[in-house]
């Protein structure tokens, strides 16, 4: 469902797959960030591809190889390790930006 070409037959492979290429071409550029030392804005974008993934999903008829599985497991899935991501980049050590107070009691009861 969904994994028919995004673009007319006719045009090159890279613009049937423009969905897929944009996906990885956020989380490759996310990586290449991480590795030049800016943790938390290479994994902020990770996670915001991963969530553009999921938008894109929902949105378009046919996403060529982005579709995996049915639109709603891949909407879920993208959507779900995408906020998760972003999530957890946001409360990386040190100097997080955002805190979750029961969060810290649940690490502190589980690692005692």
């Amino acid at each position: 469902e969904g994994g028919g070409r995004a673009a007319p037959g006719a045009a090159p492979a890279p613009a049937r797959q423009w969905p897929l290429l944009t996906v990885m071409g956020g989380v490759g550029l996310g990586l290449l960030i991480v590795a030049l030392d800016a943790f938390r804005a290479g994994t902020v974008l990770i996670g915001l591809s991963l969530l553009a993934g999921a938008f894109i999903r929902w949105a378009l008829p046919e996403v060529g190889m982005l579709a995996v599985r049915s639109r709603f497991t891949d909407m879920l899935t993208y959507g779900l390790l995408g906020a998760a991501i972003v999530l957890l980049s946001l409360m990386a050590q040190p100097d997080p930006w955002v805190s979750i107070p029961f969060l810290d009691d649940v690490v502190h009861f589980t690692v005692r």
